[in-house]
């Protein structure tokens, strides 16, 4: 390298890596907290088994997401859908389930709510559940 493009690769380094790094969170205005917002969508089929039923759900959340999020959390009913590599459109309906998290970060959200995937995903012979995190100021 030359070392006009030396000296200018080295003077742009610091520059790329500072805008590489995740900003810090906002601020959370008076009288809200930092958190993290969790959202896991379940889907309601099953592949060579009737659709899970409400009673199925009831029981799992009881079991086990409540022991794992004691202090509360939040279920809707969904219908999802994807394609499939042939192309195919497939639809069906799904759990939301909401939690937020104050004073978590991301990754502890996910290492927190990753049990229950897996409990899910055993029961139920699922491949997946999708998962989205994000920050958030809450209040009560």
């Amino acid at each position: 390298m030359r070392p006009d493009r030396a000296r200018r690769a080295a003077l742009l380094l610091p520059v790329l890596l500072a805008a590489c790094s995740a900003p810090p969170p906002p601020a959370c205005p008076d009288g809200t907290t930092q958190a993290t917002v969790a959202e896991a969508y379940f889907g309601g089929s099953r592949r060579d088994a009737p659709d899970i039923t409400e009673a199925e759900w009831r029981d799992f959340l009881a079991a086990t997401v409540t022991p794992a999020f004691p202090d509360g959390l939040t279920t809707l009913d969904g219908r999802g859908q994807w394609r499939r590599p042939d192309g195919t459109i497939l639809s069906e309906a799904s759990k939301l389930l909401v939690l937020v998290l104050p004073g978590v970060d991301a990754a502890a959200a996910r290492a927190r709510l990753r049990p229950v995937e897996e409990a899910w995903k055993a029961r139920f012979r699922h491949q997946s559940v999708l998962t989205v995190y994000r920050a958030a100021c809450v209040g009560f």
